[in-house]
């Protein structure tokens, strides 16, 4: 019997065996997706970069080739709002895998906006003193030297830089782009790791203080496997409650209005605890990635540790990311659950908002300072995603499009504040500096102002919202507390702004270094968000409005 009899009666016995019939090619909509493919693309030509440029040339392509790919997606994401993804078109696209709606979109654009300002601070090389003839920046000379060994101070005077950091980052904002997007938990899960891994090498490759920094990278990827851990654990839980990983079909299992119950099925779905503790892990590790309290004690280490513009990128996309993920598992996967999630929610909002707020007062070192700071504003954010009104998303939204770019400039201005020994981060240093360099003590003051919500500050704007959405939402008593948190938060931002301008300078005090345009950039771009979103929000609320409502 010839090859090709025996083929077509293998096919033949297979069609007759098979009562599914053919697989169908996946269908995937390259149009709706491109934000994020634009992304990976780029990601990938950044590593080829490494592979085939020249070593001194790559600082240059690696640079460019970034600012293009983030452009190019941020214009992606704008055309499919405009051609109204956002609105009337929203869908779930990639064979129900992604979700394209306004609150994906709105989380996208702030995501890539945030990473191009981020960018500019990685690329900043005028800081430091030359080494050898070369401009330096951040990142060690090579990562994989042993900090102090000989191989490292070869690759120092040889005037090597990490030009990795680029790819790595478009890596992180790639996984960030899908994980408030994620329609389906194990997607989430991918998104997840994806731009968890590159932030803990990101986290490592400090110049100065290299062993501060890689302990800083260990406790941010142990703690970060537990909570991928944990997530991946409550996945398996409610995947074996609701026999599927789709975000609208757990809805509907949970809701109790699913259809053709298979019998396998419906002796696991009367298994509340499945549901229960499946939904508390996978909320667990989201609440770990937002750092709010108990899950925050790698935020203060991790932001110390880590080189400033880093921590500057982490603390502003990382948030967005987390909270629209957070957003969409539970006002889509859980709103039938909502009388038991909520009173969890609102223990959470309020020991973080008071822990981050009090323990900040303690703090010496700048970056901690901001690291508690940022906890407390988790707690604001939560505030809003407890409202469980179509109010409260849009507040979330406005709130972490604002609180994004005060971040990234404050911990630009932290960069520029130097002495013998690198950035000068701890509080006494930052005395006087108001008389020394006018005009960056100014812009600092103006970034904390912000975090401290006074008026005609994004900060202000951004508090407003979500604390009125809560109110409405049957929270005030968070409201009180909130408000509360909020003037004891006051308190350090504004002894900060009084050290700095009503102290003696000391005479060997730190100097502010003069930075390119890259870093004048960002903190430029940094104060114009927080005035504009300060004096006139409204036009950016209406936006958020609109982008408020999630696809099922």
């Amino acid at each position: 019997m010839s090859a090709t009899a025996v083929h077509s009666l293998w096919t033949t016995a297979a069609t007759a065996a098979d009562p599914i019939g053919k697989i169908d090619a996946p269908r995937i909509e390259y149009g709706q997706l491109s934000p994020t493919l634009i992304i990976i693309g780029a990601a990938i030509l950044g590593i080829l970069i490494e592979a085939f440029v020249p070593r001194r040339s790559r600082y240059y392509v690696q640079m460019f080739l970034s600012v293009v790919a983030l452009v190019a997606a941020f214009a992606a994401v704008v055309a499919l709002a405009a051609g109204g993804y956002g609105t009337t078109k929203a869908g779930i696209a990639a064979m129900g895998a992604i979700a394209v709606d306004g609150p994906a979109l709105f989380l996208q654009g702030t995501i890539l906006l945030a990473a191009l300002v981020g960018l500019f601070t990685f690329a900043e090389r005028r800081l430091d003193p030359q080494a050898h003839g070369n401009r330096v920046d951040s990142f060690a000379a090579q990562a994989a030297a042993v900090p102090g060994s000989e191989s490292e101070q070869k690759a120092v005077k040889a005037g090597f830089t990490t030009t990795e950091v680029f790819p790595l980052l478009l890596f992180a904002v790639a996984g960030m782009l899908i994980f408030p997007a994620a329609n389906d938990l194990l997607t989430l899960f991918v998104a997840l790791e994806v731009f968890s891994l590159p932030l803990y090498l990101l986290c490592a490759l400090a110049r100065r203080k290299r062993l501060m920094s890689q302990e800083a990278a260990v406790k941010y990827f142990l703690l970060g496997a537990f909570a991928s851990a944990f997530t991946l654990f409550g996945i398996a839980l409610l995947y074996g409650y609701a026999g599927s990983m789709s975000y609208g079909t757990i809805a509907s299992v949970v809701d109790g209005t699913v259809q053709n119950v298979t019998p396998a099925l419906a002796d696991t779905m009367g298994n509340d605890a499945l549901l229960l503790v499946g939904s508390a892990l996978i909320v667990m590790g989201l609440l770990f990635k937002v750092g709010a309290v108990p899950f925050h004690m790698w935020t203060p280490d991790v932001y110390q540790g880590a080189p400033t513009p880093v921590t500057g990128f982490m603390a502003a996309a990382t948030k967005v990311a987390a909270f629209g993920a957070l957003l969409r598992i539970l006002y889509v996967v859980l709103p039938g659950l909502r009388w038991d999630w909520r009173p969890v929610m609102w223990a959470v909002a309020i020991v973080t908002m008071l822990a981050g707020a009090i323990v900040a007062i303690t703090q010496t070192d700048i970056k901690r300072l901001l690291a508690y700071s940022s906890i407390a504003h988790a707690g604001f954010i939560l505030a809003g995603v407890i409202a469980t009104t179509p109010e409260g998303i849009s507040s979330v939204l406005f709130y972490l499009a604002a609180y994004s770019f005060v971040t990234i400039g404050a911990f630009a201005v932290v960069t520029l504040v130097r002495d013998a020994g690198g950035e000068a981060t701890h509080l006494s240093k930052w005395a006087g500096l108001g008389r020394r360099s006018p005009l960056v003590a100014a812009v600092f003051a103006v970034f904390l102002l912000a975090f401290a919500g006074i008026p005609l500050t994004s900060g202000f704007s951004g508090k407003f919202a979500v604390f009125k959405a809560a109110a409405e939402g049957g929270a005030a008593p968070l409201v009180v507390i909130g408000v509360i948190s909020s003037a004891i938060a006051a308190f350090f931002y504004i002894r900060v702004i009084v050290l700095m301008f009503f102290s003696e300078p000391r005479p060997e005090g730190p100097t502010v270094a003069v930075p390119s345009p890259l870093t004048m950039t960002a903190i430029g771009v940094g104060v114009a968000v927080t005035v504009v979103l300060g004096l006139a929000p409204q036009y950016f609320l209406d936006l958020a409005g609109q982008a408020g409502v999630f696809v099922r």
